[in-house]
Parts: structure tokens; sequence; C-alpha cells
């Protein structure tokens, strides 16, 4: 800890990076009853805090590894940080990235006079090449988080934080990845101010700190969720994960609509679009003040980087509400009756009505897939609860992700016909010409009876899919999945499937 405090202090970040502001958040703060401070790390010249550690690790290299240059595997914010770095202190870099990497992130890494090397789908497959070329060339491998020289260059966010805002300080949230961002920071924290709490926040599908501290050493997680890129890691690093076990009090975990919301939050505030992972801090301190019911506190969150692909705003916009807790989605069955569509528009009184989705099915019932806006989820819960009071059979679809990403869109009725379905998602890497060859490795050996893709603006694919397949290929059927090569969720018996989209029985 006293080796990582030095080399904090004796950084050499700032040849490069620059000191940024510690904002207050006017609207937030007023809203969650706390003063809420945000440390803009979106303000860095490649708007990523990530400038910081790389600079430090290339800046210490000697001659003679300076001479034979530096290569790192990023398809993120550390991609640029290393290039920009490199070009500054005069470096060659290579930067290895997976062929799937969008190309407003190449262009941006070319444009500070890198290398781009293009390999594999994935990261890991990125990563065993880079290792192979680091070999063969002699070049430093500059690691994103679990480096002591990265790690300080990360900490001296926290002497400016503590410069900036030296009182009354609560606790500092900080989105946690590989661990090289918090244990830099916890480290600064606990050495100089000790009562201040460093707290990290982790998508909930992407874990990987929380999972090693519950079991006392880093663990891998098979598939690390997506969405928010800039912190997606299979395993946190050994020094990191030693540190951040002394020094950080809790870990939180938010789900990707709640992110969706803290991006809107940023925005309202600072007019300023930060990417998902920039929005972890904020979106675990708004969990943890509901959770905890703290009032009257000062509270720092970090926003680690801006590097938001302008397609994926689409994806956010429509979540925002929802991991806001100001929109419930609810499927609804109506008699098919004259009058009953205006009595169940009634039914919902002067609430807004977000969404409507409306198809015959029979000359006895319809189901209805309807988005309201409501103030919490207790709202939303009073809302289902009247419902029900009414005799309507209603459900509450808000948590049910089959519905939100590809349900909303395909409401049209139940098909006729159709033998025996088994409904899966997939997801596959975005890249031209993905979606035929994921079409022709499907297809051929059972009957495609349901199929809906849509672009929601990010590096991976989303697809519903639902194959006739009879019982005894059950078996096969799971076998194949297995074996496809895809990621994969069976969802036979989903309760938005069966109201909406599930074949009619007997036909």
């Amino acid at each position: 800890m006293d080796k990582i405090l030095q080399a904090i202090l004796t950084s050499r970040v700032y040849e490069v990076a620059n000191e940024t502001a510690l904002d207050v958040a006017p609207r937030l703060s007023k809203r969650l009853e706390n003063t809420i401070w945000l440390k803009r790390e979106d303000q860095q010249p490649v708007f990523s805090f990530k400038i910081r550690g790389a600079y430090n690790r290339i800046a210490r290299l000697s001659q003679t590894e300076r001479a034979a240059g530096v290569i790192t595997a990023s398809a993120g914010n550390h991609a640029q940080g290393v290039a920009l770095s490199a070009k500054h202190l005069g470096i060659r870099a290579v930067i290895v990235m997976p062929k799937t990497t969008p190309d407003i992130k190449i262009n941006a890494v070319k444009a500070l006079d890198a290398e781009v090397v293009l390999a594999g789908d994935h990261y890991s497959e990125a990563q065993a090449h880079c290792d192979r070329l680091a070999e063969e060339k002699g070049m430093t491998f500059v690691h994103p988080f679990d480096d002591p020289l990265v790690i300080a260059g990360q900490g001296t966010i926290a002497d400016e934080i503590v410069r900036q805002h030296p009182r009354d300080l609560a606790a500092i949230f900080v989105p946690v990845g590989g661990g090289g961002l918090i244990s830099g920071i916890g480290a600064y924290v606990k050495s100089v101010v000790p009562d201040v709490q460093v707290i990290g926040v982790e998508p909930v599908d992407s874990d990987a700190m929380s999972r090693a501290l519950k079991a006392g050493k880093p663990v891998s997680l098979e598939n690390p969720g997506l969405f928010a890129d800039g912190v997606a890691v299979r395993i946190v690093g050994r020094h990191t994960f030693a540190i951040v076990k002394d020094t950080v009090s809790e870990i939180v975990t938010v789900a990707n609509d709640e992110i969706c919301a803290a991006i809107k939050d940023i925005f309202d505030d600072t007019r300023t679009i930060v990417e998902p992972a920039g929005a972890l801090a904020v979106a675990g301190l708004k969990a943890w003040v509901d959770r905890t019911g703290a009032r009257n506190k000062h509270y720092v969150a970090l926003l680690s980087g801006a590097n938001m692909n302008f397609d994926r705003l689409r994806f956010v916009a429509e979540r925002a509400e929802l991991g806001e807790s100001r929109e419930a989605l609810f499927a609804v069955t109506i008699p098919e009756r004259p009058g009953s569509f205006r009595q169940f528009c009634g039914a919902l009184g002067r609430r807004i009505i977000t969404e409507f989705n409306y198809r015959l099915n029979d000359r006895q019932r319809a189901d209805v897939f309807v988005g309201l806006s409501v103030d919490s989820r207790d709202d939303a819960q009073q809302v289902l609860a009247e419902l029900h009071r009414l005799k309507y059979e209603a459900t509450d679809l808000t948590d049910n992700e089959l519905a939100k990403l590809h349900i909303r869109y395909m409401v049209g009725g139940h098909a006729r016909g159709v033998k025996r379905e088994r409904l899966c998602r997939f997801e596959f890497p975005e890249r031209p010409g993905a979606l035929l060859q994921f079409l022709d490795t499907l297809g051929g050996k059972w009957n495609i009876s349901l199929f809906h893709y849509r672009n929601h603006g990010s590096d991976f694919g989303r697809v519903l899919a639902a194959l006739e397949v009879p019982p005894e290929d059950d078996q096969a059927f799971e076998r194949f999945l297995k074996e496809l090569g895809y990621l994969f969720q069976i969802e036979d018996g989903n309760d938005a499937y069966n109201r909406f989209l599930e074949p009619v029985r007997g036909e």
C-alpha cells in the first residue's frame, strides 16, 4: 500500500492527462436528498480515465523498451490511452482489436498513429494473438489494469478528489471491471482519508470482482455481460484483487436498465452522454442510497468514460424510463366484446400510455401489451393490483427481458398450424455477414417457425428464434444448441411468449 501511494504521488500522468472537474449534479442531488458530485473523467483527451494508467506505465519504460515499442489488446478506452501515450512519447504502438470492433473505435486508434491489428471475434482471441506478437517482436505489453504503475496512474483521480472536496465526503462510487481504477482509488483513500468509504459498482451480469470477494480469490466468468463493455472482463487482476479486498467497503451490482437511467440522469445534469460503463457509478450510487436511505451526505460518483457509439442511444433511450421505474409494461387479457376495449382504457384512468399493442386472438378474448408511465415500482404494483381488483387477468412484464427485447416489437397474434415450437434467445458478434452466417448455421436441421432480430446499436446481435422440434428430437436439439457456438438462452414457457406468440393448440 505504501508503494502504491508513493507511486501515485510521483505519477507522471499530467504530462498528457488533465486534472478533471468535480461538478455538483443539482437535479440528481435534489432527487436523492444528498449532494452528488460527478468526477468528470469523460473530459480527458481520450474521453476516459484510461489515459492516466497507460501513460504512467509507458513513461517509465527504459530506453531499450521504448525502442522495441508497446503492444496491448483492447477494443475500448485502454486502446486509445495506450495509443495517445505512445504518440506523445514517440514510441511505436500496436493495438490488437477483435474483428467485431466497431469502426468508430478502430478509426479513433488509427487517428492516434497506432498500428491496428484485427484478430478473432472476441477479446480473449485478440489477447492470445497479442501475446504471440509481443513475444515475437519483443514489445512491452501494457496491461489494462493489473500492473502497479497502471494502478498508480488511476489512483491520481483520488488525489484530485480529496484536494477538490477535502471535507465531509462520505463515499466515492467507482465502476469496476478488472479493478485497476478502484484499486488505485482505494489504496489512496484508505491511506490518506480512511473514514471515506470506497464503494465499487458492477453490472449484475459482469460481476467478476463481487464473485472474487465472495470466493476469496479471482474467479473466471464464463460469459460476462456486454452492454457495459468497458467493464466486461472474465477475471479480475491478481494485484487489483489484493488491494480491493483491503480497501473497498462493498460492491453494488446494477441491471442494464438502471445503467440506462443513469446515463439519462447524467445528461440531464451535464448535457453530456457517457458510455454505459461511464454511468455505472451513478447507477450504483442511486441503488445504494435507495437501499440504505442515506440523506444529507456528500457522495462522489466517477464518470469513467464517454466513448459511446451513437447508434446505441436508441437502446438507452428505450430502457432509461424502465430503469428509472418511470415506465411499467403489462400483459392484460380483456374480453372480446363491444365496448371492452374502451372499458379497459377507462380502467387505466388518466395515466400516460407509452405503448399499446393489441391483436384479436379469437372471439372470446384478446391480449394487450401496454406500457404506462408510473412514478415508481410501488406505483406499478398499485396499477397491477387495481387491474386484478377489476377482474382483469394481468401480468407485470417490466423485468421480463424477452418481453423488452423482442415481444414488444412482435405482438401480432398466435400462429396456427405450427408444430411444437422450442423458443431460444441468441447473441452473436455483430459484423458484416454475421446474421446470414447465423441463419446458415441454424437452418436446415429443424424448421424455423419464428424469427426476430433487431439491431440495438451494440457489438452483439440479438435474435429470438423458434424451431419446430418433435419431442423425440429434444436431446439432439439441446446438444445442437451447445455445439452451435453462440450464447443462447432457452425460453420455453416464457409468459410473454405464451400470451402473445404461442401457436394455437390443436391446429
